[in-house]
């Protein structure tokens, strides 16, 4: 995503996603969590696509008023910290693109979700989506690839990771409560990082 029109376009398409899938994310919440997942991050990703962006400059601002307003309409944890993903994306995201400058950028989003969340691989959360992204990101930075490329490496990571949470027990938020029974179920917020990501990689600029 490289401009204004790349964040508009993603976000439309995001909203769309997760409105089709709101139930799916409830069903895998109700066994892990409050069931409201979905309903959660439908309401959030609606209420930024409905942002005005026509007098935004630049992605980063652009990026900066998605976090915010996943803050102010998602409920629960998943508000916090996919907000503060975005936040914090946003304000490291490179003026001029490339793959180098977004892998920072999210690196940094990364780092600010694990210590807001308090949460690291492994624990059956975002994070495990989150951070197999990022590295491959990292990784196609340094084997010089563009952006075209390594996004969808990026989603695919990120598939992979969310995947890999089936196998896990629950140790962080209220999923951890329900430790024992949660292995065998795929954790909503990894779906909703592996849902970010790859509709992302179809607005790469």
């Amino acid at each position: 995503m490289g401009g204004v029109n790349a964040v508009a376009a993603w976000l439309g398409d995001c909203a769309r996603e997760f409105a089709r899938r709101a139930d799916e994310l409830d069903e895998l919440d109700r066994l892990l969590g409050d069931a409201d997942h979905g309903t959660n991050m439908r309401r959030g990703t609606e209420a930024a696509g409905a942002i005005d962006l026509s007098e935004t400059r630049t992605a980063a601002e652009a990026l900066r008023k998605v976090g915010m307003a996943l803050v102010s309409t998602v409920g629960g944890a998943s508000g916090p910290l996919f907000g503060t993903f975005f936040l914090r994306t946003g304000a490291a995201w490179p003026s001029q693109v490339t793959t180098a400058g977004v892998a920072r950028a999210m690196r940094a989003g990364l780092d600010a979700v694990v210590i807001r969340g308090r949460a690291r691989e492994g624990d059956k959360t975002m994070v495990d989506a989150l951070a197999p992204a990022v590295r491959a990101l990292e990784s196609a930075a340094a084997a010089g690839q563009d952006l075209s490329e390594a996004l969808p490496a990026a989603a695919a990571a990120a598939e992979r990771g969310r995947d890999a949470t089936r196998d896990m027990v629950a140790r962080r938020g209220r999923a951890a409560l329900k430790a024992d029974t949660s292995v065998g179920v795929i954790d909503p917020g990894a779906v909703s990082v592996a849902i970010i990501v790859t509709t992302a990689a179809t607005h790469v600029r």
